[in-house]
């Protein structure tokens, strides 16, 4: 049995690619949960938001009434945010003609888009630190969002170019990046034992 057997994590299942992460959950033994309405939520050890489009998330949050219970949910359980995640999770988004507002959960701003537009997308190595010496990922950006200030209580894991692509406050994670697009677990272990398990 997996350590993580016992664990139910969601991934917020409105748009994007949230399929993958559902897939390295199961690979994990995790028992995924599709989170679609507030009533989704309950039991949840834990919440992947997942990358896709931030304006279309951010209709879809309200149009099914999500945001009190993403932002209850968030001030005392872990919430994972790759990418428009990320962004959704985000203090502050520059430039935000898209007039999108934020959960606000994590003491950051954001360029949306600051790596190039899909086209421009591209996979990196980076090294990140989680705790237990140097680890090295595969990170892909699509459409990535740039932070772009951190607040005092944010921990910068991993940068890019000297920007903070992979950063940490209290219950929260955030990436610019994918890691769920192949079966590499590392990122998604991270997550499960320093924010959800606690052993």
């Amino acid at each position: 049995m997996s350590r993580y057997s016992r664990l139910r994590v969601g991934v917020l299942a409105l748009q994007g690619d949230f399929q993958r992460h559902s897939h390295q959950l199961d690979m994990l033994g995790v028992k995924a949960t599709e989170v679609r309405l507030p009533a989704d939520l309950k039991q949840l050890d834990a919440l992947v938001i997942p990358g896709g489009e931030s304006t279309t998330m951010e209709t879809l949050i309200d149009r099914y009434g999500l945001r009190e219970p993403l932002l209850a949910f968030g001030r005392s359980q872990p919430i994972w945010g790759t990418c428009a995640g990320m962004v959704m999770l985000a203090k502050n988004v520059e430039d935000n003609q898209a007039g999108i507002k934020t959960l606000g959960l994590l003491d950051i701003d954001v360029v949306r888009v600051g790596y190039g537009r899909q086209v421009f997308s591209f996979e990196e190595i980076i090294t990140a630190d989680l705790g237990d010496g140097p680890v090295v990922l595969t990170a892909t950006f699509i459409r990535a969002p740039k932070v772009t200030r951190t607040g005092p209580a944010v921990q910068c894991l991993a940068a890019y170019r000297d920007s903070p692509v992979l950063v940490s406050q209290g219950n929260i994670l955030a990436s610019s990046f994918h890691t769920e697009l192949d079966d590499n677990t590392t990122l998604l272990e991270y997550f499960l034992k320093r924010f959800v398990d606690g052993d």
